[in-house]
């Protein structure tokens, strides 16, 4: 979905206020596709802050379908977006950095779903749980430690102690 921006970069003062529906129905983080079940529409606010340059604004609320980290139930979670992203007209820009940070501009035309998908990426929480102290899952026989413990030797031996140990093994009998 595409918005033209070309009367907000080109007239001085100009606001436009503009609710968009994306129709996202996955995201695409890293190597994984996650659902999206639900979405708000996007409230964007464009304002020319000088010649061929624009601030964009905008706001939504996006629920995901994924699974915990530590024991892979699903989960909902709920992402709050709040951004605000500064924009140039064609041939504006000082340097190519510049021009490289706005990919999801196509000349004056502002490509939502490229945006939206930076701005997702970028407050994409670093762990998803379940609940805040989600005890995981067994590594050695897999159970869901959240509805009980198990039988499993959960020693972890020092890696630092490693090659003592094998000296000491190495001494046995058998």
């Amino acid at each position: 979905m595409f918005v033209n921006l070309t009367d907000v970069l080109t007239t001085e003062g100009k606001v436009l206020s503009m609710q968009l529906v994306t129709g996202m129905e996955q995201i695409r983080v890293g190597r994984e596709s996650f659902q999206v079940l639900e979405s708000t529409p996007v409230d964007f606010l464009f304002t020319n802050t000088g010649k061929g340059r624009a601030r964009i604004e905008g706001k939504a609320v996006l629920t995901f379908a994924l699974n915990c980290d530590r024991c892979l139930k699903p989960v909902e979670k709920e992402i709050a977006l709040i951004f605000t992203r500064e924009v140039a007209a064609p041939g504006v820009c000082s340097d190519r950095s510049e021009e490289e940070e706005q990919d999801f501009m196509d000349g004056s035309q502002l490509n939502v779903e490229d945006l939206l998908n930076s701005e997702i990426v970028t407050s994409w929480p670093m762990k998803i749980l379940c609940k805040p102290d989600c005890k995981g899952i067994c590594p050695k026989c897999g159970r869901d430690l959240n509805t009980g413990t198990c039988d499993c030797d959960t020693f972890v031996p020092d890696p630092r102690m490693a090659a003592i140990k094998d000296i000491f093994e190495a001494d046995k009998e058998v």
